[in-house]
């Protein structure tokens, strides 16, 4: 099978769909992934291999949100660009989706407690599919669990020094591209946004003219734990300067992913950065832990070709676990959930 991105999209729409629909799980799993499909997810799913883990990770989602329903706020596909950094196979055609999983919140899900009232877990995901028989070969699923411990009143970590907020969908309205063709414009800008970043001399933030590239009062969705910031001031008081005292070394080591439709441009990778943690994060010490990020960033454009929006999902969770935090733990013992062995 060959595929165009219209058709590319209009498939994996289809499959997303009917994986956010009421039922049994497994039928829909098995509808949609090949049988030796492979998902890496946010902590504590990590990867997971075939029909019967991913069907437990969507029963657990249903099971705790039963009314769940999927909105999309971005959902593009097309090309994957090449990564020089990255070598080995690499997925030719990509689609990638930003949302919200809506429901109530009725049962635990990975010990996060009920509220029973209504939550929007974050949801940031990539699909591969599989051009001989249509189905999901490789899934990367960002499901933002630390913002769905703060709507639980569970955060066990420092507060956001960004907003802590749902995140707004693009702000023209235009990010539901499932059946259009992909046309080209947005990662060229992108890539030569990171280039930017990457000449920071360890010094003076005008080192990096990242700010070339961003539109004057863009938004920027940080994952929480981080929260959301608008211009470049607060872009770097909230999150850029005690992101780079905690991790003065950090680097790129490559993207699985680099994709353009349109206005709009992702890149992820798995991980996406590894630094040295030198300095205070979440609230955390320096441990001089080397950490790896799993990250994903959707982009938009404006009119002028500046970026406007970026979506920022990072598996924060994860990143504190390498430095010797298990969020998940201290959410359990603060809520009275003792462990029986040290």
């Amino acid at each position: 099978m060959t595929w165009n991105i219209a058709d590319l999209k209009s498939t994996v729409w289809a499959h997303v769909q009917s994986l956010s629909q009421a039922g049994m799980a497994s039928d829909a799993v098995a509808a949609a992934f090949a049988p030796d499909a492979t998902v890496w997810a946010s902590h504590p799913v990590n990867m997971i291999q075939g029909h019967g883990p991913i069907a437990a990770m969507f029963d657990a989602l249903h099971t705790a949100l039963p009314d769940l329903e999927r909105r999309d706020h971005i959902f593009v596909g097309g090309a994957n660009q090449p990564d020089d950094r990255v070598t080995g196979p690499r997925p030719s055609h990509l689609v990638a989706t930003m949302g919200v999983y809506q429901g109530t919140f009725t049962a635990p899900l990975f010990d996060i407690p009920a509220t029973h009232g209504t939550v929007s877990l974050r949801y940031c995901e990539v699909y591969d599919l599989h051009p001989g028989n249509g189905k999901i070969q490789q899934a990367w699923v960002m499901w933002d669990f630390a913002d769905l411990m703060m709507q639980a009143g569970v955060w066990p970590l420092a507060k956001s020094l960004g907003a802590e907020q749902q995140w707004a969908s693009p702000a023209p309205q235009n990010g539901l591209r499932v059946c259009l063709d992909s046309t080209p414009g947005a990662l060229r800008q992108v890539l030569a946004m990171h280039a930017a970043l990457g000449q920071f001399d360890g010094v003076d933030l005008d080192s990096m003219p990242h700010a070339d590239f961003w539109a004057p009062d863009f938004m920027w969705y940080g994952p929480a734990g981080i929260g959301t910031t608008r211009g470049l001031a607060g872009f770097r008081a909230h999150h850029q300067i005690p992101f780079l005292k905690a991790f003065p070394d950090r680097q790129g080591s490559g993207h699985y992913m680099r994709i353009e439709d349109g206005p709009f441009a992702v890149t992820a990778g798995w991980p996406s950065v590894t630094a040295t943690h030198t300095g205070e994060w979440l609230g955390i010490g320096p441990t001089g832990a080397h950490i790896a990020m799993r990250v994903m960033d959707f982009y938009r454009l404006d009119d002028d070709g500046m970026i406007a929006e970026n979506w920022v999902p990072l598996d924060v969770i994860d990143v504190a676990l390498q430095m010797g935090v298990d969020v998940f733990a201290r959410m359990r013992h603060n809520l009275g959930q003792h462990p029986t062995h040290l």
